[in-house]
Parts: structure tokens; sequence; C-alpha cells
């Protein structure tokens, strides 16, 4: 199994489905803070939906159209990024990320996102990379903002979640507009 640091001692790595108590311990710990934007830390509530939802994206991944991975920071999974849709076909994917409130402010969420963006661009020849985020989440449109999405638009009261229909902002970075922007980052960081 791979392992990939994600600064201040965390670690990107896949998350199976014979990991789901882990799973499901770190989703009690996240729910009130994510539940509000990530409907899977809303609908894993024990030990076989969770099991269930690392077994459909074990099957995403070997049929080639999601993946997910988790962050684990001092040996505890604290979050995580995944690709919810993985098309090769139109070279599009949608990243989406999450995270409990003890990791948060450090980071692990823009270094884990660059780490699979990078993948995707250059070892799968993505063009275009997506995040949709509701207008109401801020802390997610700061995230993409500062990995160099621009917003593309709004798709209005598209997502029904908990009671409310969410405006959903479509927000995506194209592979030449990475690479430029991870150059520039690469230049700044050798000054």
């Amino acid at each position: 199994m791979f392992a990939i640091s994600v600064g201040e001692g965390a670690e990107l790595r896949p998350i199976e489905p014979w990991q789901a108590e882990e799973l499901l311990a770190h989703v009690e710990r996240a729910r009130e803070y994510a539940g509000p934007w990530v409907p899977f830390t809303v609908k894993v509530k024990d030990v076989e939906s969770a099991r269930a939802h690392l077994q459909h994206f074990a099957e995403r991944q070997a049929a080639d159209t999601g993946r997910l991975y988790g962050i684990w920071l001092d040996g505890k999974l604290v979050g995580g990024v995944l690709f919810r849709i993985f098309d090769t076909q139109t070279e599009s994917c949608e990243v989406g990320v999450w995270l409990e409130p003890s990791a948060a402010g450090r980071g692990l969420i823009t270094n884990a996102a660059r780490v699979i963006i990078d993948w995707a661009v250059d070892q799968r020849g993505m063009h275009r990379v997506e995040w949709l985020v509701s207008s109401l989440n801020e802390r997610s449109k700061k995230t993409a903002e500062r990995l160099g999405f621009v917003r593309d638009g709004v798709l209005r009261e598209s997502f029904p979640w908990q009671g409310i229909r969410h405006d959903m902002e479509v927000w995506s970075v194209l592979a030449p507009e990475w690479r430029e922007a991870r150059s520039a980052r690469g230049a700044r960081a050798g000054r």
C-alpha cells in the first residue's frame, strides 16, 4: 500500500472496505462539521453502511470511474479526498473533500487535493477538474480558490440536502492552468 506525505505528519492513503470500523469512528467525529456539506458523513451510521460506502468506491475504482483516499494524521483517519466522478472519455473529473474539525486549518485538504489532481492531470490525462460546492460552504470555496480553481457558475437550487435546496457552485481548473500554477508555486518555493 502507498502512503504520500501531505505535511504536518499526515499521510494520504487508499481507504478500503476492510477499514469500515475506522471510517465509522472518523465519520462520528466529522458528522457535525462535515454533515451540512458531505452526504456520506450523514448516511454512514454503522459498520455495515461504512463498509457499503467503501465497497461502492472499491467497485468504482475497479471500473475506473471514481476513487477514495483517506488522510491520516498521527495514525488517525481525519479526512479524505475523492474523485466523485472520473470520466476518461471526456477527460474530466470531480474532486470532493472532507475533514473532521480536529484537523482543520493545517492545509491537509489543500495538499491532498494537489496530490490527486497532479495524478489525474499528469498520469491520467484529465483536462478538466471540477469542484462542486454549496454556495453556503465558504471553507470549501476558499479551498477551491486557493488551489487555483475558477468559479464557472451556479446551478441554482440544484441539490436538495437536509431540507434545503442548495445552490451549487461549479468551479474548475483546466490542465494547462493547473500546470502553470504548479510551476509558479515551484518557482516561488525556489526563491
